[in-house]
């Protein structure tokens, strides 16, 4: 590796473990904070974030499959740890040599894990509204109706996925809270869980047994258009490989789609839609030189963007130099902004180019 990256993603994982307990301080009590850690942990690093978040206090994760859920238990031997795409006969193996807890989400899936299960735990996703994964009311009937067809099912959850928990003013939350509590008292006990990261800001009413963070892990807002309570864990630096002067009216990038409007200095960096930086925040978003921001012009490319940096110190955008893509002025919500997009995608576009700093000072 070399000792001047094109780019250089740090990450904090002492603001995620904090982000983590910011999140649990909310909970009522009795309420466990678990940890969504599927896509690589969001494309901070699973390798990383696992460990650090299990020293915080967690000991419930999530993962999006098997794969995932197999390298996880690598990290953390005693661990629980659930798979929220739930389970086919031909990954039976890998749910018992990882101990996996699969989250069943069909008919099809709760009869495979009888057969193959062997009395294992299992969660249930029950859907309430976001017709995506999850049992469907008219199976979820069955499963009242037919008790049997849950025997041999070691039931460690019961759960579902709000649609619209950023907006607290939605009456579809209060909807599927009605429709979970339901289903709740016609199934048997178990730990139940509705809410994921801006879930837990609706109140203890949608905390129930277990909460399942995930994007807020990692600083990303829970409470869109309002302050973020969350602290920020990553910061994206780029080099800067050219600086060349233009005068008025020059063309700068594919389609020429920004033209200067003043004589001025424009500073070529290596980084672009390859390296997650996306094409859609062309002559929207900006950097940071310097504690002040210069604005991207002209289309992002796949691996260099251009900045007009004609206000910022010269001695700061020579060759060599960095520019901080994310900060703690500009976090993964305002690129999201700026690009039309989530901070969820944001943060898992970010893949492995970039060479990885992990910073902790804690072992806490």
């Amino acid at each position: 590796m070399s000792t001047h990256p094109d780019s250089i993603l740090e990450i904090d994982l002492d603001a995620v473990a904090a982000n983590w307990k910011i999140l649990r301080a909310r909970l009522r009590r009795g309420c466990e904070a678990a940890a969504v850690v599927k896509a690589d942990a969001y494309g901070v690093g699973m390798a990383k974030v696992a460990p650090r978040l299990w020293r915080a206090g967690c000991r419930l994760f999530f993962v999006a499959d098997a794969e995932e859920g197999l390298a996880l238990r690598k990290l953390l031997p005693t661990a629980r740890i659930a798979v929220l795409q739930g389970f086919e006969a031909a990954a039976a193996r890998d749910f018992a040599a990882g101990r996996l807890i699969p989250v069943l989400n069909h008919l099809g899936q709760i009869a495979q894990w009888q057969k193959a299960g062997r009395g294992a735990p299992a969660m249930l996703h029950l859907d309430t509204g976001m017709s995506r994964l999850g049992l469907p009311p008219s199976e979820a009937t069955r499963l009242v109706d037919d008790p049997s067809l849950l025997h041999r099912v070691a039931l460690a959850g019961l759960m579902s996925h709000l649609t619209t928990a950023w907006d607290r003013s939605a009456k579809v939350n209060r909807m599927q809270l009605d429709a979970f509590r339901i289903l709740l008292k016609s199934l048997p006990p178990a730990p139940a869980s509705l809410a994921s990261s801006s879930g837990i800001f609706l109140g203890p009413a949608y905390h129930f047994d277990f909460v399942r963070p995930g994007a807020a892990l990692y600083g990303a807002n829970p409470l869109p258009n309002h302050f973020n309570p969350m602290r920020q864990a990553i910061i994206l630096k780029a080099k800067i490989i050219q600086t060349r002067e233009l005068g008025k009216g020059a063309a700068i990038g594919y389609d020429g789609t920004y033209r200067m409007k003043r004589r001025g200095r424009i500073a070529t960096l290596a980084m672009g839609y390859a390296d997650g930086w996306l094409r859609a925040a062309s002559n929207r978003a900006s950097v940071g030189l310097g504690g002040r921001r210069a604005p991207i012009v002209g289309r992002i490319s796949m691996d260099l963007i251009t900045v007009d940096v004609t206000q910022i110190d010269p001695r700061l955008t020579r060759p060599g130099a960095y520019a901080d893509l994310l900060d703690d002025h500009y976090g993964v919500d305002d690129f999201a902004h700026d690009a039309g997009t989530i901070a969820y995608e944001v943060l898992t576009q970010l893949g492995g180019k970039h060479h990885r700093v992990y910073r902790t000072t804690t072992h806490a």
